[in-house]
């Protein structure tokens, strides 16, 4: 008799990642809950310690060393895995005269680089076995760049680019791939993120600008949809036997979505995409 599917979840300490734990936990998978600091997530622990059916490991996706190992010791222990939920992010607040190299490459190793990783890392499993699905949060920043946004709207641009053109090729391989595209979610998130969030310079010349924009989105954020909302959402992509590619988690989501794809789903793309690798 098999056992449960196993599931890994990068940044699952809080918010989003927090939340797909319980919901992947409740639909009968077992959930592999990684974060750079398990143990000073309390939720987490918590959640742990009153299921037999998750556990969570350490795991820091700017290491490359680390997520090798993480993902090999899992493979070792569990003998696949079968499902990824790239949900690690950081946020950055910053117009491009705001944001230094730094930070701009800062972003993009956790937002951009550390999906790369992650799904490096467990691709040739899922290819070898001709079965297994990745799950990427993105954000409707990654379709509608935001004001005050730059660095985050370019690595979440760079995940969708990357997995457009990732998906028709590993589809080949038995493995589907999806973005899940998030609008204003309820979590800490806008407080965690780097850059002039809340302490704006007076002399900023951008300052008037931005903190009506801070204000703004402050406001939006706190009517958005709750951390298990876009969980019970991914729960059901992961189990749904054709999968779009393209999600939008609310109907804020989708009508950012809309002002910019005719197909919103983005099933249109991938099928035209996949088509040049049929055989002819």
């Amino acid at each position: 008799m098999t056992g449960p599917p196993i599931a890994l979840i990068t940044g699952a300490s809080s918010g989003i990642g927090l939340a797909c734990v319980s919901a992947l936990v409740a639909d009968g998978w077992y959930v592999v809950a990684t974060a750079r600091n398990p143990a000073g997530a309390p939720e987490l622990q918590q959640l742990i310690a009153q299921s037999a059916a998750a556990e969570a490991r350490m795991l820091d996706v700017t290491d490359p060393a680390a997520v090798t190992a993480c993902v090999d010791a899992v493979l070792a222990d569990h003998g696949a895995i079968d499902l990824l939920v790239n949900n690690a992010g950081v946020g950055h607040r910053g117009t491009l005269e705001q944001v230094s190299d730094e930070q701009l490459a800062a972003t993009f190793d956790v937002n951009f680089w550390g999906v790369v990783r992650l799904t490096r890392a467990v691709i040739p499993g899922m290819r070898q076995r001709r079965s297994g699905r990745v799950l990427t949060i993105t954000s409707t920043n990654g379709i509608v760049g935001m004001p005050f946004s730059d660095a985050y709207n370019a690595a979440k641009f760079a995940v969708e680019g990357l997995m457009e053109g990732l998906a028709p090729v590993v589809r080949h391989c038995g493995i589907t791939l999806s973005v899940v595209e998030p609008g204003p979610v309820r979590t800490s998130f806008l407080r965690n993120a780097h850059g002039p969030v809340d302490d704006v310079a007076a002399d900023d010349p951008y300052a008037p600008l931005l903190s009506r924009y801070n204000a703004m989105m402050a406001g939006l954020l706190s009517t958005g949809e709750s951390a298990e909302q876009v969980a019970d959402l991914l729960a059901r992509i992961a189990t749904d036997p054709d999968p779009h590619f393209r999600y939008q988690s609310s109907d804020i989501a989708n009508s950012i979505a809309q002002q910019k794809f005719t197909d919103p789903t983005g099933d249109a793309v991938i099928d035209a995409t996949s088509a040049l690798l049929d055989a002819r």
